[in-house]
């Protein structure tokens, strides 16, 4: 009877103890009420910065509130607040841990629970109104001293993670009113300071650079952007350099990693099952290759390129292609840094531009690097994600195609590159083995890939922009080099065919494309390709005979001009949408038709007087070159004239439906990433 008393006893106490809260979470709950804590315990907030935050407990107790008791609490938020700024300057390196820690919670918890409220409610909640300037710029201060000292890399980290999750809270970053402080506290010189680190930029790159893309973006279509103007007038090579290797690198990465996912893929069916388990690629019901994209880092080079002229004036040469994660940058007059910032050339590589096709010594930069990305990038544009980066491509391709320093280094006879492009697998075609790759020119390398992107986007569901995009990189590049007469040995045969059968996609396609798209816009800007060649050939063909050969192209498919012709003066004549577009093609094709209406007679008589049912190309070039003389063509002007490209207000839509997809995904990934300490207390234990 004992016994079974004293088991019943030991049942009631068992099932009655509740499990035991950890003491920080007894401390955060002190501070979830109307009392300030730190009354009854005067050294509350030392020891709270002593405990290891509980980062879920404290953003769940946030998000529980409603907004009557999170006002309640207000007094005790913004307190919280201020210890965690003044903590960041503890010499116990623990409490700074913990602060940055519990900032990141505070930033995540209030913005969760209030996105529906205004930006002003929540800096009055986190710091409140009177305190938030003073509350602000000293944390800004701290976080501007810890990059910028000598302290933890680890520590380093976590302050960069803290601003990203500050950056990031909210859905669309220029309604995050707290980074108008982070535009008057400015960090962009912490920021340069570890891209021309060499440590530094070896661990903390990435989160850098994505954070200087970020801040650049902030209301930049509304207001003066600091970080704007600054990232415009950066002239230190060391810097842009370092910021050129961390874009380098990680593109190089997904270069390499595609590459091994492609030869996994060629493997067998098996190899394939196997290696796209955890991996970053899938292999689709075609078998064809995806891969994810990295719109934070082709974010980064676009502003790069856009915003600063010297970021492209980098004047160098080339490297071998090796891992250039921590090498040093050291940049002399005698030896500059590379075109878009890449490492310092060996003297054998600067005096021996066309260096052999050897895996172990492949020559690169920070262009030819992200040529080969965009040609991954290009392949598949059905995922919005890829779309995206590829037009973020063709965009970044425009703003170099038009700049002055940028083609000198593309059209330089003297730096010529074997640049293995990913060519998308067709049924008509054989994947050209890799030592057939030329050595030539970078301006020849965009070429292949604008016209790789033209071949393989004939589709049902028409890029029209990107196509857009593609054929003014392609007049650009001719301007350039019509201004500085430069004949490019080019294969410029192969162009003018795959823009001939863009024009017969078009034709053959204009019942559905027309209730799309204005077709009419990207025939004229092709038919303009066409007569640059024809008024400017004698300046741009590297032969005579290449001028033969353009004529002999136009009439061999004149039945494509023909049909194009009879489709705009059909449009053009009646009454519609379409009837001013159709018009300029009308008049554009003026010394085309001239040019078909001229020869096609003359080749008949020559086939007649001959008895030849069928000329060969030979005979037809007799014809064009014995009859020039009597050939009469229309001067047409502004066809070497462009419209510089300009973000405002054409692209603002594209760059703020990136910087939304990047913000969710860096917002993502700082979540996920183990925010908890260990490895820091760990790092720091000896230190307390």
């Amino acid at each position: 009877m004992a016994q079974e008393k004293k088991a019943g006893l030991l049942r009631r106490t068992s099932s009655s103890k509740k499990p035991l809260k950890e003491k920080v979470v007894l401390m955060y709950d002190e501070i979830f009420t109307k009392v300030d804590p730190a009354k009854a315990n005067p050294r509350f907030w030392d020891e709270l910065f002593l405990m290891k935050v509980n980062l879920e407990y404290l953003e769940n107790k946030l998000e529980a509130l409603d907004g009557d008791e999170v006002m309640m609490i207000k007094e005790n938020i913004n307190s919280l607040f201020h210890h965690c700024v003044q903590a960041l300057e503890e010499d116990h390196q623990i409490k700074v841990v913990n602060a940055l820690q519990t900032l990141c919670a505070l930033f995540r918890g209030v913005h969760h629970k209030n996105k529906s409220a205004t930006g002003f409610d929540i800096i009055n909640m986190l710091v409140g109104f009177d305190k938030a300037e003073i509350r602000m710029k000293d944390l800004m201060e701290s976080l501007d001293g810890l990059l910028c000292g000598d302290g933890s890399e680890s520590l380093k980290s976590l302050c960069l993670k803290l601003l990203l999750c500050l950056v990031t809270v909210t859905d669309n970053i220029s309604q995050n009113t707290i980074l108008e402080y982070v535009m008057i506290n400015s960090i962009f010189e912490a920021i340069l300071q570890i891209l021309s680190d060499v440590s530094s930029r070896a661990q903390h790159s990435y989160d850098a650079v994505v954070l200087l893309a970020l801040l650049v973006n902030y209301r930049k279509y509304e207001s003066v952007n600091p970080y704007i103007v600054k990232l415009s007038i950066v002239d230190d090579e060391s810097t842009l350099a370092g910021m050129g290797m961390v874009i380098q690198q990680a593109l190089t990465e997904y270069n390499r990693q595609y590459k091994d996912k492609e030869e996994d893929n060629h493997g067998g069916f098996f190899s394939t099952l196997t290696s796209m388990v955890g991996s970053m690629f899938i292999t689709d019901a075609d078998e064809k290759l995806t891969v994810q994209t990295n719109e934070a880092i082709l974010l980064t080079l676009y502003e790069a390129v856009h915003l600063n002229r010297n970021f492209i004036t980098v004047h160098a040469q080339s490297h071998p292609e090796t891992d250039i994660a921590t090498t040093p940058i050291t940049p002399t007059p005698t030896t500059p840094t590379t075109l878009l910032g890449t490492t310092p050339p060996s003297l054998d590589v600067m005096h021996n531009p066309e260096l052999p096709l050897d895996p172990n010594l492949q020559t690169s930069n920070l262009l030819i690097t992200f040529l080969k990305y965009s040609s991954i990038i290009i392949q598949d544009t059905k995922d919005e994600h890829r779309l995206n980066s590829t037009q973020l491509c063709l965009i970044i391709l425009t703003c170099i195609a038009e700049d002055q320093y940028a083609g000198v280094f593309l059209h330089d006879d003297n730096m010529k590159f074997r640049v293995n492009l990913h060519r998308t697998p067709m049924r008509h075609r054989k994947k050209a083995p890799d030592k057939n790759i030329p050595s030539q020119p970078l301006a020849c390398t965009v070429l292949d890939l604008m016209v790789e992107f033209i071949v393989t986007h004939m589709m049902k569901d028409f890029p029209m922009d990107l196509y857009m995009w593609c054929v003014q990189i392609i007049h650009k590049l001719i301007c350039y080099q019509k201004k500085c007469r430069i004949r490019l040995h080019y294969t410029w045969r192969e162009l003018w065919t795959v823009l001939i059968n863009l024009l017969k996609f078009l034709l053959s396609n204009e019942t559905t494309l027309l209730s799309k798209h204005n077709i009419f816009q990207l025939a004229l800007q092709v038919v303009h390709l066409f007569n640059m060649f024809i008024t400017y050939g004698d300046t741009l063909m590297p032969t005579a005979s290449s001028y033969d050969e353009l004529y002999y192209e136009i009439i061999r498919m004149h039945q494509v001009f023909d049909n194009l012709y009879c489709m705009v003066l059909r449009v053009s004549t009646n009454v519609g949408q379409w009837k001013e577009p159709a018009s300029k093609v009308t008049h554009a094709l003026v010394n085309v038709r001239a040019i078909i209406n001229h020869f096609n007679p003359k080749i008949e008589s020559y086939a007649v007087v001959n008895h030849v049912s069928q000329l060969s190309e030979d005979q037809v070039l007799e014809v064009v070159r014995s009859n020039y003389d009597t050939l009469t063509l229309k001067l047409q002007d502004g066809l070497d004239q462009f419209e510089r490209y300009s973000e405002q207000p054409k692209e603002t839509a594209i760059f703020k439906e990136l910087v939304h997809s990047i913000s969710l995904n860096v917002r993502k990934n700082v979540s996920l990433n183990s925010l908890s300490q260990d490895v820091l207390l760990k790092e720091f234990s000896s230190i307390s």
